[in-house]
Formats: C-alpha cells, sequence, structure tokens
C-alpha cells in the first residue's frame, strides 16, 4: 500500500496485480485531481521521458530568459512547474555530436563521426554498439518514438545504403521527421513504415528537396507535435520515451499560416510562438491522459544561434538571415564556438508532484547527464563495459538527495573536430584554442602554451583573462585536459573497433 500526493489531495493507491492486468484502485482522501484517471501509474512508477530539443535556439530566445517580444508562455509555465538550470550546457556547438552526446552520454570524440556534423553523403553515422537512451530504456518496457530532426545518419552509396544509420536501429520504435536540417538541397521528410522500402526497407520518404518546399517546411513544427500527441495517446498504458527535436529554429525559419505574422519579433518570434504552443498542447495531451505526474519533461536546445549569418542581408536560402537568428544573450557568440554562446542553452525540468516547482539551480550540468539520470529513473543500469561521461543529477532534482553526492562539474567544450578546445571546471573556464564561424577572437588569442582563463560565473561575457593571476589553476586544468585527451585516445570509438578488426 502505497501513499503519495496529487497537486494538494492525498490519495490512497491500492495496486492489486493479477496475471493478466494490473488494476488500480483509487479512494479518495479529498477531491481527485482533473489529470488522475484510472489505469495511470503512479508518479515514480517507470516515468514516461518527454525531451524537447530545439534546433539553434539560443539562450536569450525565451520571455523567461528576459527576451522583451518573443513569447513563449508554455515554456515559461515549464520553468514556473519546474527546475530551470541557468548553466546548462551542450558537448558541442553543432548538431550531429551535440544529438550524439544527448543520446549517449558520451562525449563527441568517443563517437568516431571525425566532424561535428554529419550530412546526408556522410559515409558514418551514429555506430551500431553505441547504447542510446531509447535502446536503454526498451530493456525496461518502455515504447520509444523520435519526432523530429534525426542528424545522426543518412542512407547512401558510401554507406551501401544501410538501415543502420536510421532512428530504427537505434532504439526508436517510429520517427517522422528529417534526416537532416532541412536546408539540405536533398534533406527528406521520412517516417518509418513496416512495408516501407524508400530509401531503405520500414521506411518511407513523404518528400524530398525540403527547402524548395516552404509549405512543408512550414508544417514540420505542427506535424512533429501532432505525431507526438497521437504516439502519447496510444501509450498512455506503457511508460514511453517521446522525443521532440524540432527543426526550427534552424535557418531558414519557417511558421505556419496560424503563427504567420503574430509576433512582435517578427519570423523568429512567430516560429518560437508555434513552438511553445506545440509545448503547450503536448502537455495536455499528457494531462487529458492522466500521465502529468509520471511524466518528467526536459527542454533544451542542440546548441546557440547561428550568428554567422548576424549581417546577412539577402541569403539565396535564408531569406533576410540577420533577422531571423536568435540571442546567445549574455554569453558571447553563439553556434559553431567554444564561447559560451554556442554551449549555453535552456535546460529546463518539470515533473509536477516530483520536482519542486519555480527552482532556478544555479549549478552547472550538461546533456551529458541526461542519460544516466533517465536510466536510472527507469530503473535501468547505466554501462560499465565504456565510458559514460555523464553523471546521474537526481540530486538536483529531488529533495530527498543532497547535491554533495554529486561528483565536481567538469565540462570539456568540443570544436569541429570533435576535440576539446576549452574546459570547465569548477567556475573557472580554460580556452586552449579558439574557434568562431563568424572569424572573429574578439582580440584574443590561446594556445596550449598560452591558454585564455575566465572566471565564468563573475565574467559571463568571457572579456577578462585570468591566466596570469591563476598559474595553478591554469596548470591543474591542463593535466586534466591532457588526462581526458590520453584517455578517449586510449578507449577509442567504436568505428576504430571496427577497422581494427578487419
Amino acid at each position: 500500500m502505497k501513499t503519495f500526493l496529487s497537486g494538494d489531495d492525498t490519495l490512497l493507491c491500492t495496486r492489486i496485480e493479477s496475471g493478466l492486468s494490473l488494476i488500480i484502485t483509487l479512494l479518495c482522501a479529498g477531491i481527485l485531481s482533473s489529470n488522475q484517471v484510472v489505469g495511470a501509474r503512479e508518479a515514480g512508477d517507470n516515468p514516461n521521458f518527454v525531451i524537447f530539443f530545439l534546433d539553434d535556439s539560443g539562450y536569450g530566445d525565451y520571455s523567461h530568459n528576459g527576451n522583451p517580444t518573443i513569447q513563449t508562455p508554455q515554456i515559461t509555465r515549464l520553468v514556473r512547474e519546474g527546475l530551470n538550470f541557468t548553466q546548462f550546457y551542450v558537448t558541442s556547438p553543432a548538431c550531429s555530436a551535440s544529438r550524439y552526446s544527448l543520446m549517449t552520454g558520451r562525449y563527441p570524440g568517443r563517437s568516431g563521426l571525425g566532424a561535428w556534423v554529419i550530412g546526408p553523403s556522410s559515409k558514418r553515422y551514429l555506430h551500431p554498439e553505441e547504447l542510446t537512451l531509447p535502446e536503454a530504456l526498451k530493456r525496461q518496457g518502455y515504447k520509444t518514438g523520435i519526432f523530429g530532426k534525426w542528424h545522426l545518419g543518412s542512407p547512401n552509396q558510401k554507406n551501401l545504403f544501410s538501415k543502420d544509420t536510421l532512428p530504427l536501429a537505434h532504439g526508436f520504435d517510429e520517427w517522422v521527421g528529417t534526416n537532416v536540417s532541412h536546408d539540405y538541397v536533398n534533406a527528406m521528410l521520412m517516417e518509418s513504415d513496416p512495408d516501407g522500402t524508400d530509401p531503405v526497407d520500414g521506411y518511407r520518404v513523404i518528400t524530398r528537396d525540403l527547402p524548395f518546399k516552404h509549405d512543408v517546411c512550414a508544417s514540420l513544427t505542427g506535424r512533429c507535435t501532432q505525431a507526438a500527441i497521437s504516439f502519447i495517446k496510444r501509450n498512455r498504458e506503457d511508460p514511453f520515451l517521446a522525443y521532440i527535436p524540432y527543426n526550427m529554429p534552424h535557418l531558414g525559419i519557417h511558421a505556419s499560416d496560424g503563427f504567420a505574422g503574430q509576433s512582435r519579433r517578427g519570423l523568429l518570434g512567430d516560429v518560437m510562438a508555434e513552438i511553445d504552443d506545440g509545448v503547450g498542447r503536448i502537455r495536455n495531451a499528457l494531462k487529458d491522459a492522466g500521465l502529468t505526474e509520471n511524466t518528467l519533461i526536459i527542454f533544451s536546445s542542440d546548441n546557440g544561434p547561428w550568428i554567422r549569418f548576424q549581417d546577412t542581408v539577402e541569403h539565396p536560402k535564408y531569406g533576410e538571415a540577420r533577422m531571423h537568428i536568435g540571442y546567445a544573450t549574455p554569453f558571447r557568440d553563439g553556434k559553431g564556438s567554444t564561447w559560451e554562446g554556442g554551449h549555453r542553452v535552456p535546460g529546463i525540468f518539470c515533473w509536477p508532484g516530483m520536482i519542486a516547482a519555480s527552482q532556478n539551480e544555479l549549478a552547472p550540468v550538461s546533456t551529458l547527464d541526461v542519460f544516466p539520470t533517465l536510466v536510472t529513473l527507469a530503473g535501468g543500469r547505466v554501462p560499465s563495459d565504456r565510458s559514460i561521461d555523464g553523471r546521474d543529477i537526481g540530486a538536483y532534482l529531488f529533495s530527498r538527495h543532497s547535491s554533495k553526492s554529486l561528483s565536481p562539474f567538469k565540462f570539456f567544450f568540443s570544436a569541429s573536430d570533435n576535440k576539446p578546445s576549452a574546459l570547465r571546471m569548477g567556475a573557472w573556464k580554460l580556452h586552449v584554442r579558439l574557434y568562431s564561424q563568424t572569424g572573429n577572437n574578439y582580440g584574443f588569442g590561446a594556445s596550449r602554451d598560452s591558454p585564455l582563463l575566465f572566471q565564468v560565473e563573475q565574467d559571463l561575457g568571457e572579456r577578462f583573462d585570468r591566466a596570469k593571476e591563476q598559474e595553478n589553476v591554469v596548470a591543474h586544468m591542463l593535466h586534466q585536459l591532457r588526462a581526458f585527451e590520453e584517455q578517449v585516445l586510449e578507449e577509442g570509438t567504436f568505428w576504430t573497433s571496427d577497422q581494427a578488426s578487419r
């Protein structure tokens, strides 16, 4: 017999298990909350997971982070009802490498992909020996779906049109979305289909050449939202992972007719409003299914805004791109750089009744931590046969734990070659090489012999180099960087293991 809280009401639940079904009898001690229905699991019993992962959305693109003209009330509601990590990082400032880390809990240097973005003609893809989040959850009986951009491999001549390039080979039960970013000339909108054979068995191409099909691009956010809602309704009796990597606001940005022209911020504001509406609709679907209080929602982005085009007046694919990119405010630079603006993104965890509401957590965490945290919550085991770089951050999520049980934050910023360019330990960030797609180093230079050191909790814009004042800190961090690089090289990747076995 278990007693648990639902909102302000105390529910007494007696669970009687038979060989054919699980019968849940609810005895009211007050008035049932509107989102509790017979058949819903208890809050901590194999919780559902919903992960929103936007594309190129900056820290400053949200009303809860101070944007004055972009309205995101549903995302703000996640913050008010959950926990907001103000120092949330992704491992790479570009698409594929960032998504690899979210899916595996591992740094991009372990992927063997060789670069931070793999296009539709790239030979390599997410290696089949990687254990992904959906694969780990399926071992615990979860249903899994992806509704949005994959960008971890595409079948092509170089990889002999391998089915291992696409989501079903990596733990997902179903998919609708794009193989790569929608601005690639040969980008495809696809869906899983047991009878499909295009481009490989198990899939069906809905349409090709997305940049030339404005109506299709404008439908992507709504299409993925609706597919996620359908998935939730069909799987309400089972624990599930719904991964929703929206294509927007990656350039070129598109909004459907119901949102176009509505925001004071222009098209970018329209796009963000449609994403925000999708968040609200999916939350309503969870509520209608009685799943609000046993569903953890995570909201983030794959990297910062694509400021490479901040001065582009007219682009053949992106239009007036300078008006369509977002904000990394208050951080320096954006997508494609190892400055804070490329790696620092929103990080919201919302689980009503389980995670206390209206919290701002100042401790730094990253997408690496998602894999071990969710696997543990689902009752699984984090694998020990490979390096897992993330930490279980349940200590920050739930008051029953002490945050002192977590290992200290140590984080490597990966550059275009998936090798570390910077390191953060505590409040200190050390740069050993600089890279930005803008070509601007902001008056600085960095190398192993002459690194940069910033105290990024006091110096948000990375303006004041403290390396000469903190020689012991620099020496210690350089030692940690070398040790990490040596360990990654020694362990190798599944791709290098394949080559060695041939």
